[in-house]
């Protein structure tokens, strides 16, 4: 059964969770029995607090060693527990790997997935000689020694702009109704030694954006010409593209959804919520 869809008691509420995590030593978002992850460890908690078997429902899966800054997920309940009470509570047992910045109350219509209108991933690079290590950055970033130049991977990447297959570029195995995904953007920026590629889209395939980071650092570092992308894209054929970058530079930056599904549309009341400080990537 579907315990989103469930009725638990009285009256029903959905919640929104917004949730940062260092995901170095989780394997992944996704729930797998006998493993860490970042879903069981939340379903944990959450199932000790409401007192109810419960799902919670993430906005996307991320690898094992992905982090997130702003992950998303809902969790239905019946529990009259104020949001405001149910941030600290939830908050305070969670692994000091999870940070929960926000429990809120929203529409019952809200789907932390499936309502996704579009997510950022952020994939970081020190591109230095030496070791990123001071304050333990060497956790969430990519260090790739070879000078990379980042006007030629600009004008690469403007090729990862649009709506079209992406099979290139998602891992081998993947399997879905469609390889077609919408990328908004495919920014890149260097700010003295750390290199920040920046991905929006409304959705990606599996390990798609480390794919793409792969593919614009042989361009980067002149293995290929900028324009090769184009010609990788059009082969829809994994092998073409640059290797899988590192799972430790990607983070979860945010997930956008419509306005109107953020404030509860039920006869219930206005919520109470906290007012969490402004999330900080990793």
């Amino acid at each position: 059964m579907d315990l989103r869809l469930r009725t638990i008691s009285g009256m029903e509420r959905n919640l929104k969770l917004l949730i940062a995590y260092d995901g170095t030593n989780f394997h992944g978002w996704q729930h797998q029995p006998g493993l860490d992850t970042v879903q069981g460890a939340l379903e944990q908690v959450a199932r000790r607090v409401l007192r109810h078997e419960l799902a919670v429902v993430g906005s996307g899966r991320t690898d094992a060693g992905v982090h997130a800054a702003g992950q998303v997920a809902n969790v239905v309940t019946g529990s009259p527990i104020p949001a405001y009470n149910l941030w600290r509570a939830l908050g305070s047992r969670l692994p000091e790997e999870i940070s929960l910045h926000e429990v809120r109350d929203v529409s019952p219509r809200f789907h932390a997935q499936r309502s996704a209108e579009s997510k950022l991933y952020r994939y970081r690079i020190h591109n230095n000689s030496t070791r990123p290590v001071e304050g333990l950055r060497q956790r969430y970033r990519y260090h790739f020694w070879h000078a990379l130049d980042v006007e030629r991977m600009r004008e690469a990447a403007r090729h990862f702009v649009g709506e079209m297959d992406f099979s290139a570029m998602a891992s081998a195995g993947c399997v879905r109704e469609t390889m077609v995904r919408t990328v908004l953007r495919c920014d890149i920026t260097r700010h003295y030694d750390e290199i920040a590629i920046d991905v929006e889209g409304k959705g990606f395939l599996y390990n798609q954006v480390r794919n793409m980071v792969g593919t614009l650092i042989e361009v980067g570092r002149g293995r290929w010409e900028p324009e090769r992308v184009k010609d990788i894209l059009d082969s829809r054929d994994r092998k073409e593209a640059g290797p899988t970058a590192p799972a430790r530079g990607l983070c979860l930056q945010w997930v956008r959804y419509p306005a109107g599904l953020l404030t509860p549309d039920d006869d219930h009341g206005p919520s109470e919520k906290n007012e969490p400080p402004p999330v900080a990537a990793p």
